[in-house]
């Protein structure tokens, strides 16, 4: 029999704030999270801006032992969960640990050790590397090191597909609650990858945004749009059977209903014509949800603010969506954070969550100039007050791997 899924707590570190509360606060007072880069010199770079994590010092969170241990990545992903896991207030006493599972992905995971174990190889030689440099390096290891933080002992895995890492992650965990794997799995992703080694790789691909105005470098749907500008961060939600949370008294923030993935079959970082792959992974979530397509609100867009990204979604959200895509409203909060590249759809996640527990849909800040190809209601610069029944959040990662979930709001019934 199929079980039920519903999201039981959340938790997120991010560009525009430490924790869910501060995040969606800085969504409702449209502040933009996107700043000069201080991870590194940029001297010599094309890029200078990026969506780095304000404050954080990881002294905060973990001894200094412990610290040394971890790669960013795994820092903010056990920061984020320790706080999903918090909020959604379960217990040893109400819930079997060896029943929670942990899938958190990430794109690119260690990045930062990696850059930071070749210089020492170049300079002192081979002998002088970490024996820590694998085990902080590996992209499985923020979901490993969240079960040994939290104690977690059921199923734990990381699906790497770039920047659907997260929402494939989410949709895999609904799924596998679904048909009673699991009674509970921590789901999201995690990333850091603004070192020089990332934002050069990047910028060498001409992916990035080189503008110098931090008010006008992730612009989504924009007509002046150039480019993504790279963010850092973590978003993990709490998915739970909703037997199980009803059995706890658990609060209950929305229920995932449909979860669609599809791949492009076509080029390693160009989608599909006509955003056909994207298209296919909307419909098959749709159909999962047993709904109709104009019953969507509001979509929050994988919106990367590149040229290609933002037209072929806008055609492919118009290819599902049929005449409802004249008015359906699809926004891009990478406009607030920039692109967490495998953590964005985790953090994208917790946003439509709030979203729909407060009726305010984010808008794309910084908007200006209209794009004739990107013609959907992108809620431009201000929030918009409406209740949301059903939301879908996208993700469309490089290799043409796609991924949409879509959310319900849970009403008791």
């Amino acid at each position: 029999m199929e079980r039920r899924v519903v999201i039981t707590g959340l938790g997120a570190i991010t560009p525009i704030g430490n924790n869910v509360e501060e995040m969606w606060q800085s969504i409702i007072d449209k502040k933009c999270g996107i700043d000069k880069i201080t991870h590194f010199d940029t001297t010599g770079f094309k890029t200078s801006v990026a969506g780095e994590v304000k404050g954080y010092d990881a002294l905060n969170y973990f001894d200094g032992k412990q610290a040394r241990k971890l790669d960013k990545s795994s820092q903010l992903a056990i920061v984020a969960s320790r706080e999903a896991l918090k909020n959604s207030r379960i217990t040893r006493e109400n819930t079997d640990f060896e029943r929670i599972g942990a899938f958190i992905s990430s794109g690119i995971a260690g990045i930062n050790t990696i850059e930071e174990q070749c210089e020492i190889s170049t300079i002192k030689g081979y002998n002088r590397l970490s024996p820590m440099f694998i085990p902080m390096a590996v992209a499985n290891m923020p979901a490993g090191n969240v079960t040994i933080d939290l104690g977690i002992k059921g199923e734990s895995i990381s699906i790497l597909s770039a920047c659907s890492s997260a929402t494939h992650a989410i949709g895999e965990a609904y799924k596998t609650i679904k048909y009673g794997s699991e009674d509970v799995i921590l789901a999201g992703g995690a990333e850091a990858p603004i070192c020089r080694l990332g934002v050069a790789s990047f910028e060498n691909m001409k992916a990035l945004s080189f503008a110098e105005d931090k008010s006008r470098a992730s612009i989504p749907f924009d007509k002046e749009r150039s480019g993504f500008v790279m963010g850092e961060g973590a978003g993990v939600l709490v998915l739970e059977d909703l037997e199980h949370a009803l059995k706890r008294n658990a609060k209950i923030y929305a229920e995932v209903v449909g979860y669609g993935a599809t791949s492009d079959a076509h080029h390693i970082t160009c989608p599909a014509p006509e955003g056909e792959g994207g298209a296919r992974a909307m419909k098959r979530a749709i159909e999962d949800a047993k709904i109709k397509p104009s019953e969507i609100d509001y979509i929050n867009a994988h919106g990367t603010s590149t040229i290609l990204n933002d037209s072929l979604e806008t055609a492919a959200i118009k290819t599902v969506l049929g005449e409802a895509s004249k008015t359906i409203m699809v926004s891009s909060t990478k406009s607030y954070t920039g692109h967490l590249l495998g953590a964005a759809g985790g953090v994208e996640a917790a946003i439509c969550v709030k979203a729909m527990e407060n009726s305010i849909i984010p808008p794309t800040i910084n908007y200006k100039v209209k794009d004739e190809e990107c013609d959907l209601d992108i809620v431009p610069n201000e929030p918009r007050k409406k209740e949301l029944n059903y939301v879908m959040s996208n993700s469309l990662g490089f290799g043409g791997q796609n991924a949409s979930i879509i959310l319900k709001k849970y009403k008791g019934e």
